[in-house]
């Protein structure tokens, strides 16, 4: 059950005068939409800190996806991060419990995406030789049985790219609701997705600044049966 009552305070990972790193929280969607969906948006008001803006979204994360997710706190801030997330610059690395076992422990997926529609006009993304370019490296953690556990860093930034990227290798991400629906998964309908860091060069007078998200129960209950892993990883 989702708390309607959310401390964006307690979910602060970083914080200084251009931009804020929450560790955003699972079944929330980061801005508004269609419906009265449990939103992000609606609480952004509790980090202004005294700053007269409300801060903005550098960037997207879907709603079943927990991790770190950053903020701008101003216009100036958001224009910053707009061009950096935009060239490229903003490395981001993600965690992920999949089914199966990926063709090799490191390598890189290329495949483009596009967008599919269905009967109900709602969409998914999908492989396509004639959509956008898209790129993720992976690097196999650990496995055990039959699940697998992988970094990820997505050089493009597609919409749902490393969901989509995984299912076509046959691996789809543990308790994904949308891709790789035909493979039994756990009693589980939690995303085993993280956004586990993000590196952001936000001055070239500075060290990027760096933030790790920790790892949620849901993952960590999985994660832990993995038994060559240390547990300096977690």
């Amino acid at each position: 059950m989702i708390s309607h009552q959310l401390s964006l305070e307690d979910l602060l990972l970083y914080r200084d005068a251009m931009i804020l790193v929450i560790n955003k929280p699972k079944g929330y969607a980061v801005h508004k939409g269609k419906g009265r969906k449990p939103n992000l948006e609606d609480y952004f008001h509790q980090l202004q800190f005294g700053l007269p803006t409300v801060p903005g979204l550098g960037h997207r994360l879907d709603a079943s996806t927990s991790g770190c997710l950053v903020l701008g706190r101003h216009a100036k801030a958001l224009r910053r991060l707009g061009i950096l997330f935009s060239s490229g610059q903003i490395k981001k690395t993600y965690w992920a419990i999949v089914r199966g076992h990926l063709p090799q422990k490191q390598g890189r997926i290329d495949l483009p995406l596009a967008k599919m529609n269905d009967r109900k006009s709602s969409w998914w993304m999908k492989v396509d030789p004639q959509g956008q370019k898209a790129i993720t490296e992976y690097k196999v953690l650990g496995e055990i049985d039959d699940y697998s556990f992988v970094e990820l860093s997505p050089i493009t930034g597609r919409t749902h790219q490393l969901r989509v990227h995984l299912d076509a290798l046959g691996c789809p991400i543990v308790g994904d609701p949308v891709y790789g629906r035909e493979v039994p998964d756990l009693d589980d309908d939690n995303l085993h997705l993280l956004a586990r860091s993000i590196e952001i060069p936000l001055s070239s007078k500075k060290n990027p600044i760096r933030v790790i998200a920790p790892v949620p129960s849901h993952m960590l209950a999985l994660l832990n049966q993995f038994e060559e892993l240390e547990n300096a990883i977690l």
